[in-house]
């Protein structure tokens, strides 16, 4: 793993909308420019951190796309999430101190770190920064309501289409394509995370592409009917 420090600027960087707090005033941003002091590039495969490692920072994803995944009691790897640049990674530890997934990263990446201690006392210092951890905090306990109502209620379309139609919400959020993706994840890893098998992804894909839905080219999606998926999802009520 290539562990770099170099000086990052949260002031200058154009993901701060996403991942920081608007509303610093300018010795604000100073003080946390000074927290937020290394970056961490993660090849391909690798580990930002496994089960069981130390917590001490969380992670704001500056470019790549990640995983996070637990071991079954069967030995089995079970996907938790996928997260993208702008997202912060690490929550997970800060209830025992120890990290309770393997988040690992899907293309080359890169990370800014920032140490958890810090962060909790700045954020003590401004209220904004503090609200701002909440808020992430409380996202991530939304996400996983809407992960468990996927999984508990929903059919295999339901929830592949509910995948996609999220996966490019959050990537538009990022200035990209409203109707385009390219899938860093396996067919595998969006089976084990939707709890659905290789084979029902797949051809659930192939139903959507059949439908006029979707064109799919190895990783390449281009949805081709937006409210066509929505409605998959959320059917009309009533006739």
């Amino acid at each position: 793993m290539d562990a770099q420090s170099i000086k990052v600027a949260c002031s200058s960087c154009n993901l701060r909308e996403l991942c920081l707090p608007m509303g610093l005033n300018p010795d604000e941003m100073d003080k946390l420019d000074n927290v937020i002091s290394a970056r961490r590039r993660i090849k391909r495969g690798s580990a930002l951190f496994s089960t069981g490692d130390r917590f001490t920072s969380l992670y704001a994803v500056r470019s790549g796309f990640f995983k996070t995944c637990v071991t079954t009691a069967d030995g089995r790897d079970q996907v938790t999430g996928f997260q993208m640049t702008g997202e912060i990674i690490g929550l997970d530890g800060i209830v025992s101190d120890r990290h309770s997934c393997d988040a690992i990263a899907l293309e080359d990446a890169e990370v800014c770190v920032m140490p958890f201690d810090q962060v909790e006392e700045l954020s003590r210092e401004f209220t904004t920064l503090q609200h701002h951890v909440h808020k992430i905090m409380s996202r991530e306990i939304v996400r996983d309501h809407s992960v468990m109502l996927l999984l508990g209620s929903m059919r295999a379309e339901e929830r592949l289409a509910a995948f996609l139609l999220n996966l490019v919400q959050r990537l538009h959020a990022r200035g990209f394509s409203q109707s385009e993706l390219i899938l860093r994840m396996t067919r595998e890893e969006i089976g084990s995370y939707l709890g659905m098998k290789l084979e029902t992804v797949s051809r659930t894909f192939s139903k959507f592409v059949d439908e006029g839905i979707i064109e799919v080219k190895q990783r390449y999606v281009h949805i081709k009917n937006t409210e066509g998926l929505k409605l998959i999802v959320t059917p009309p009520t009533g006739h």
